[in-house]
């Protein structure tokens, strides 16, 4: 990665550059991924269980938002992936065009990415929900329960070493605790009987909101880095 590049994409976040001594972002990312990544174990049954997984919610008619839905935002990313981050649920953009974190919230997020040395290529990105919601209201409960198992299966299949909760939903959802964002940050917890670390932050729509939020959002990003380190 050009140093030029992140520290821009740096300056969006409102942060100040990060790096290691006596080493370069590229270097320290492709040693990462050397001791991150390994070789797919189930091959071409997890492959048809992947391609399941995504028929099932395609069709998924559990709630009333296949009624309004134009598309299902299934997820996108590496199915490989180290890093899987985990938003609220699709908007409009997202559900015209089946992918999600598109727009302007899609783009504050490429920023946390390459401010971390990633790229939407070599993480995984989904959703709580995989309908969007009408008039992008806020997710209920029996929509997050409808969902909760197609994220479980996502999370089992990819089997990543870090799990990023985005926004105050994807956060209880995720956790299960009905708590404040506040509370959930600054601190790992361990998703799932697998015990994977888990780090909450805002969610990018929330910092578009609120910029100030930006250097926490940042402090987050590198307790989910020493996590995994």
């Amino acid at each position: 990665m050009v140093m030029a590049d992140r520290n821009a994409y740096l300056a969006e976040m409102e942060v100040v550059c990060w790096r290691r001594r006596g080493s370069s972002v590229a270097a320290e990312h492709a040693a990462g991924s050397a001791m991150g990544s390994s070789p797919n174990q189930a091959g071409t049954a997890a492959g048809v269980s992947w391609e399941k997984l995504q028929r099932e919610v395609a069709s998924c008619t559990r709630c009333a938002l296949h009624d309004s839905r134009r598309n299902t935002v299934f997820g996108s990313g590496s199915t490989d992936a180290d890093w899987f981050f985990v938003g609220e649920a699709p908007g409009r953009e997202e559900d015209r065009q089946g992918i999600p974190f598109v727009g302007r919230a899609g783009q504050l997020l490429s920023a946390m990415l390459f401010s971390l040395g990633l790229s939407h290529e070599e993480v995984y990105i989904a959703n709580v929900l995989k309908c969007r919601p009408p008039d992008n209201r806020d997710p209920q409960g029996v929509e997050v329960n409808n969902c909760e198992s197609f994220l479980h299966r996502q999370v089992a299949h990819i089997g990543p070493r870090i799990i990023v909760a985005l926004g105050r939903f994807a956060a209880q959802a995720l956790l299960q605790q009905d708590v404040a964002i506040s509370q959930l940050r600054g601190k790992v917890h361990q998703y799932n009987i697998d015990q994977l670390p888990l780090v909450v932050t805002y969610h990018p729509a929330y910092l578009l909101r609120s910029p100030t939020a930006k250097a926490k959002s940042w402090q987050d990003l590198m307790l989910a880095r020493s996590a995994i380190e």
